[in-house]
């Protein structure tokens, strides 16, 4: 009798990332604790797709927090920068110290400011930082939206969205697809078009977690909330994830958990389609704000 095996599932990232005819777009949404470590490893990113001949990256960066005390330490500010917008700070940080001419703007991304974005409100990948599931599902419809729009280009053109979330000592990152994403056809995997929003997959314990619950008056009060390196831990292991899409192209995890108290990292298939939204995960603690 002969056994049928399963093949195994795997993502095709979209050509355009693997030959630009630009540097690719990129919003980045957050400055904060996870939004400022995400740059830094994206300005590395960039320039090492740069010494490979690739266009690079060309980023958006948006929050409208200001700089406090409580951000000194765990966050990438200095004293210098107390009061300073979160965004503008970091970016002309990142442009002077890397030569480069990417964009900061003062307010979220959200449909409120819909009308201020023009042409940043669109790029072919976005990343969120956010720290409350209303602020997901927001930006979720907003990115359907502007999927949607007429002027849409391949420059801009909405392809993937990368979510960071996490509590004190776990988060998780996980990588969707903005609608489908043409897949070629193979005898040796299953390709994968379509890769579900974190809306979506974990619409429930998303609705079930508690937003932030308001800024923090010193570093020490911070760090009760958010272990000193989750953020950083979350930047890294996720840039990672992005860079394998520049360089490999092919995807067989969309993302991972991860809990640095237990010093314990699990991926998350291509596939993984949760039970019950979420439920028989085994690390819901994992998904938060």
């Amino acid at each position: 009798m002969i056994q049928i095996t399963e093949l195994p599932a795997v993502h095709i990232v979209h050509n355009y990332l693997i030959n630009p005819t630009n540097p690719i777009t990129l919003n980045l949404i957050g400055a904060g604790g996870t939004g400022s470590q995400v740059l830094s490893t994206l300005a590395r990113i960039n320039q090492a797709l740069l010494a490979l001949d690739h266009p690079g990256l060309q980023v958006n960066l948006f929050d409208s927090d200001c700089v406090t005390e409580a951000n000194l330490g765990r966050q990438l500010f200095s004293h210098a920068e107390l009061g300073m917008n979160k965004a503008v700070a970091l970016i002309h940080r990142f442009n002077r110290f890397y030569s480069m001419k990417w964009k900061a703007f003062d307010y979220n991304y959200s449909k409120a400011n819909l009308y201020r974005m023009e042409k940043a409100k669109a790029a072919n990948i976005t990343i969120t930082c956010v720290d409350s599931p209303a602020a997901r599902f927001e930006i979720a419809n907003m990115l359907l939206q502007v999927n949607r729009q007429q002027d849409v280009t391949k420059v801009n053109q909405p392809l993937y969205w990368m979510d960071f979330g996490n509590t004190r000592y776990t988060g998780q990152v996980l990588l969707s697809t903005i609608g489908k994403i043409k897949q070629p056809q193979s005898q040796k995997f299953q390709p994968v078009d379509n890769l579900p929003f974190v809306t979506t997959l974990f619409k429930e314990l998303l609705q079930q977690a508690s937003a932030d619950d308001g800024p923090s008056c010193s570093l020490a009060e911070a760090l009760t909330k958010q272990d000193l390196f989750i953020n950083s831990s979350l930047a890294n292991i996720g840039s990672s994830l992005l860079w394998q899409m520049f360089t490999e192209g092919m995807l067989f995890n969309k993302g991972f958990f991860l809990n640095i108290k237990e010093f314990i990292s699990n991926p998350i298939p291509i596939d993984y389609a949760p039970a019950n939204n979420g439920s028989d995960s085994g690390m819901n603690t994992a998904i938060a704000a």
